[in-house]
């Protein structure tokens, strides 16, 4: 499917959607949901614009290719009757050819509009333009992996404007998505599987369990792509530099992983809730841990993990970034189409400059301990970029 260039009808811009698909999961694994939209009056249909990505600030043209991945060995958590199956988006260094790569798929689309529950049209997300070739061979050499999980209740894609990034610098990425925990995972059939982890109560208890399952899926993934290409002109991966990021629920996926699975050398949590606490001591690959100002307080009960006391059980390298009025959403791609559409959300840094953010400090962070590379993005604070705190290291 071709990525749409067609402008957006005036309807669309009552669109709460990319914030509260977000705010629609259980809040123990969701972490924070996002402030609602300000009350400023919706643009007339000529104001309207279609939904884009930035452009990608490294030198080499970015690929992407869907692929399906079907653990054998392995049960699905949500439904035993099934074998675990996984939808994958790799982004990767790539010949500069085709079209460009859809952003989702309508069906995913629509079942995030349905979700929300608001008059928008169904195929709202397949108008984002990306700037990723669908299905481009991946250009000579092996690359670091740098593997993604997005939040609760969110695709794979929510993290498109990351991965793009990356990808541009030099990465082989893999945004996973996990099923049953999406509004919309869709397979290659046309098969849809819908969020059953939308319909629990929250709790602690859910939040360390759909963790632990989440870093199966992922570990599954490093097993599916390291063991050589996954298609004949896909990227090779360099299985010696391994890194997991994450937002939210896929923050502390990422901690999870990184703990379990000895082929990961770095860990990135995007503003999201420890659902399981790291090692009182041992764990010595670098963590990155960026998000809102909050997090150093424990859980509504004082019994839940928070970044204070995880950050002081690491012993590798350490660093916590605070992103001053940032919102939950503003480390993805979700502020950013708001801010497009012209309903930016009151008291935040901006959707487009959150993601800016983002991806310079995490993609400073993964050079400097995937490549080792001169980061001195990270040494301290910057002119560059006020907006962030440093808390601790």
């Amino acid at each position: 499917m071709k990525t749409s260039r067609r402008r957006l009808p005036s309807v669309l811009v009552a669109t709460a959607l990319v914030a509260c698909a977000a705010a629609a999961a259980p809040s123990a694994a969701a972490g924070t949901a996002p402030a609602g939209p300000t009350s400023a009056a919706a643009p007339s249909a000529d104001d309207a614009q279609a939904l884009s990505l930035p452009e990608p600030a490294g030198p080499f043209p970015v690929g992407m290719t869907p692929i399906h991945l079907v653990d054998e060995d392995r049960a699905d958590p949500w439904r035993p009757e099934e074998h675990r199956e996984l939808m994958v988006s790799l982004w990767y260094p790539a010949v500069p050819h085709g079209e460009p790569a859809p952003y989702t798929t309508e069906a995913v689309s629509a079942a995030i509009i349905e979700a929300v529950g608001l008059p928008l049209a169904p195929d709202l997300l397949t108008t984002v333009e990306t700037h990723s070739f669908d299905r481009a061979r991946a250009l000579p050499g092996k690359r670091p992996l740098v593997v993604l999980s997005p939040g609760a209740s969110l695709s794979r894609e929510s993290l498109t404007a990351l991965a793009e990034e990356l990808a541009s610098r030099g990465y082989v990425v893999a945004g996973v998505d996990h099923t049953y925990e999406a509004r919309g995972v869709e397979f290659p059939d046309g098969r849809v599987a819908g969020c059953l982890l939308c319909e629990l109560p929250s709790s602690r208890e859910l939040g360390a369990q759909v963790t632990r399952g989440r870093a199966l899926d992922i570990s599954f993934v490093l097993d599916e792509l390291t063991h050589g290409r996954v298609w004949r002109h896909g990227p090779k991966i360099d299985a010696r530099h391994i890194a997991v990021a994450g937002h939210s629920l896929g923050g502390s996926t990422a901690a999870a992983v990184m703990v379990d699975d000895h082929r990961v050398d770095a860990g990135v949590n995007l503003d999201g809730t420890f659902q399981v606490d790291f090692p009182e001591s041992g764990e010595d690959d670098a963590f990155l841990m960026m998000g809102k100002g909050d997090h150093h307080l424990g859980g509504d009960e004082g019994d839940a993990p928070n970044w204070a006391d995880n950050l002081a059980r690491l012993d590798g390298p350490k660093l916590w970034l605070q992103m001053q009025y940032a919102n939950h959403g503003s480390f993805t791609d979700q502020m950013l189409f708001l801010e497009q559409l012209g309903l930016p959300v009151s008291g935040t840094v901006g959707g487009a400059r959150g993601v800016e953010i983002t991806k310079a400090y995490v993609g400073a962070f993964l050079d400097r301990h995937l490549k080792e590379m001169d980061a001195p993005l990270l040494d301290g604070p910057t002119d560059e970029y006020p907006e962030i705190v440093f808390r601790a290291e």
